[in-house]
């Protein structure tokens, strides 16, 4: 096979498939029904031309058999007044007329033998129409439901291209949704533990823990005020206990702040008279 051949067979491959997968069956039996009814109107209008020619040819015969009997009573009324040689021409004008009688009586049966053909086609082909038109709304009702049915099990199954592409649209969906999730507990864990420092705020994580710790001592102050007015003892044990944490959390601080002067001059020196300032306030 030539190179020719193959690439017109392989086009001729792709048309057909292509074809297939765009024919609709009802649309075509809907379109074979139409071209038999249209067969059908062409035999019709052929009989109904066939007609007319052989009503012309009967009419012209019916002119033809008036002019036989019109020759042959001229031929009578020339042979009475003895004109023989006029009763003569009446006799021959009368032959030909009927020669042509029996040439158009010829043609008039042969159409008469071809209406009745047509006429014969013309049933035929009604009934087959007929039949058609009931198998194809049979066709087409087994088709539709055939199709429903398909659609019905395709989107039971997910089998469909629709039902794929809905099933591929939720995975994404669930993908990113979980990825956001993920997301927003991590960066809440973050926010808690303090790896991330407030973008709005100047205070570092020691200053916002210092913070924290005056805010608890303020309220357990103001609390041991209040159980003191009430007459019940502190819930600490005393001054003499919260002395002793606050000079626990100064020494904590303390040792950071020696560990961070080894790094670096003139920071040691401040933190050393702040920390000094701190702990001759709590004094």
């Amino acid at each position: 096979m030539g190179i020719l051949s193959r690439t017109s067979y392989v086009i001729r491959s792709k048309i057909n498939s292509i074809l297939d997968r765009a024919e609709d069956p009802t649309e075509t039996l809907d379109y074979s029904y139409e071209q038999l009814r249209d067969e059908l109107q062409n035999v019709k209008r052929g009989i109904a031309d066939l007609t007319t020619q052989k009503k012309r040819l009967e009419i012209q015969k019916r002119r033809l058999e008036e002019n036989v009997s019109k020759h042959n009573e001229q031929a009578r009324q020339a042979v009475k007044q003895d004109r023989d040689d006029l009763a003569r021409k009446a006799l021959e004008r009368k032959k030909q007329k009927m020669t042509q009688i029996e040439e158009l009586e010829g043609q008039i049966a042969d159409l008469q033998q071809t209406q009745d053909k047509l006429v014969d086609k013309k049933d035929t082909l009604e009934q087959r129409i007929e039949e058609f038109r009931t198998k194809k709304e049979s066709m087409k009702a087994r088709y539709e439901a055939a199709e429903a049915s398909s659609r019905v099990s395709e989107a039971m199954t997910g089998a469909g291209d629709d039902m794929a592409d809905i099933s591929r649209s939720i995975e994404r969906a669930e993908e990113r949704t979980e990825d956001m999730e993920a997301r927003a507990e991590a960066m809440d864990e973050l926010q808690e533990t303090g790896a991330f420092d407030d973008a709005l705020s100047d205070k570092d994580s020691l200053d916002r823990e210092l913070e924290q710790m005056s805010t608890d001592s303020e309220v357990e102050a103001e609390l041991d005020t209040l159980r003191s007015e009430m007459g019940k003892p502190s819930a600490n044990g005393g001054d003499a206990e919260s002395d002793t944490d606050i000079e626990a959390e100064l020494e904590e601080l303390e040792t950071e702040t020696e560990a961070e002067a080894d790094a670096g001059g003139d920071a040691e020196s401040e933190a050393d008279a702040e920390l000094e300032e701190l702990k001759d306030d709590d004094q």
